[in-house]
């Protein structure tokens, strides 16, 4: 009786290639551990904190650092580390949703101008060229200045300032592929444009666009938290990175510096992982990482 050989076939589905990408770069294994930090403190961080971030005391407030209160208190005896922890769900919130947003209308911007051309593309870059005229952040002052300091309007102009870098980015990748081998061989199988558009030329472009994404998360936090530090972001007593940075600036030269510190570093925290995660989203995405 002889054996019959078992041939043994390497999986290659996604979760298979996200180990793959995961081991072959220790970096981007560090910056989605941070980022998995990050979502979860999220997600669980408000049922998990040990204080009603919105509860004052005045009796404890200005404590320093200790075990009852991990990053002490501020002027009216709020818990600092409830509220940066509660505070990362509306950050993080904000930032995805805008750059979800920038990413949807600039890629269909740029995917449109750049695959048909002609009239399209000459609109398409004038009212870039319009957008980037201005210091971004400046535009978005005066877009959250005119429509009113809401959620929704910080992430509208956060978004809309984003625009410009998924389009133009879209519109370069189109434009290089519309012509190429693979794009005919689609064509001459009956795919309509659309259809080759989307299913064969835009693949193709997402590893840059993920770079991208990983850059426009870490500045629409910024962005969101600069708008709260001048006031016209969030409104106290919202627990929110840059209002509490704001807050906290006011006690450092009294020597309160955990009112601010603390926060900053929990800004730097998320700014510095979403740089990180570049690379690791790049390499997921590409279509020639799987072979």
């Amino acid at each position: 009786m002889t054996d019959i050989p078992v041939k043994l076939t390497r999986t290659s589905g996604t979760l298979d290639h996200l180990i793959y990408v995961l081991r072959a770069n220790p970096v981007t294994l560090l910056a989605f551990a941070m980022f998995a930090m990050i979502v979860l403190s999220a997600v669980f961080g408000p049922a998990l904190v040990p204080y009603d971030p919105l509860q004052t005391d005045a009796k404890n407030a200005l404590q320093a650092p200790s075990w009852a209160h991990w990053f002490g208190t501020d002027n009216v005896g709020r818990d600092v580390f409830s509220r940066v922890i509660v505070a990362t769900r509306l950050d993080l919130a904000i930032s995805v949703a805008a750059v979800a947003l920038s990413f949807v209308l600039g890629s269909v911007l740029g995917a449109t101008a750049g695959y048909w051309g002609g009239w399209l593309d000459i609109v398409l870059n004038r009212l870039l060229d319009t957008i980037m005229a201005f210091p971004l952040f400046v535009l978005a002052m005066g877009i959250v200045a005119a429509l009113g300091n809401t959620i929704e309007n910080i992430i509208y102009a956060t978004a809309i300032i984003n625009v410009p870098f998924y389009a133009r980015l879209v519109r370069a990748e189109v434009n290089i592929r519309r012509n190429a081998g693979f794009v005919q061989a689609a064509k001459l199988t009956g795919n309509s444009d659309i259809r080759v558009l989307a299913m064969h030329i835009f693949p193709n472009a997402l590893p840059p666009m993920m770079v991208q994404v990983s850059l426009n998360l870490g500045w629409a936090i910024l962005n969101a938290a600069g708008l709260s530090f001048i006031g016209l972001g969030v409104r106290p007593p919202t627990p929110e990175w840059g209002i509490m940075v704001a807050e906290g600036a006011n006690f450092i030269v009294s020597g309160e510096w955990w009112l601010a510190v603390f926060p900053g570093l929990w800004l730097m925290i998320a700014v510095f992982t979403f740089n990180l995660l570049g690379d690791g989203l790049r390499d997921i995405v590409d279509p020639r990482k799987r072979t």
